[in-house]
């Protein structure tokens, strides 16, 4: 199927998956080199300044992850009603 084809729930919830996985990766590495090897390194402090940009990065992405999953959530199609009988 292509992008074009996709329902608008299935384009919301593509993207969402990968923002989430963006945020995942995006944050587990730069908090392993971080705590890594800046570090041993004694550069850490050097780093202090990206590390709050990116802190406040991320939590701009939450909230953006945030609206796009109640969108996600408006765009589901009403639950079929069962037949009664």
């Amino acid at each position: 199927m292509t992008a074009d084809a996709k329902s608008p729930l299935e384009q919301v919830n593509d993207t969402l998956a990968q923002l989430k996985e963006m945020r995942h990766y995006s944050k587990t590495y730069v908090e392993q080199l971080f705590d890594g090897q800046l570090k041993k390194l004694k550069q850490a402090g050097k780093f202090e300044d990206l590390m709050t940009r990116q802190a406040e990065f991320h939590e701009a992405l939450d909230q953006e992850i945030a609206e796009l999953e109640d969108l996600a959530a408006s765009l589901q199609p009403p639950p079929e009603e069962e037949a009664a009988g």
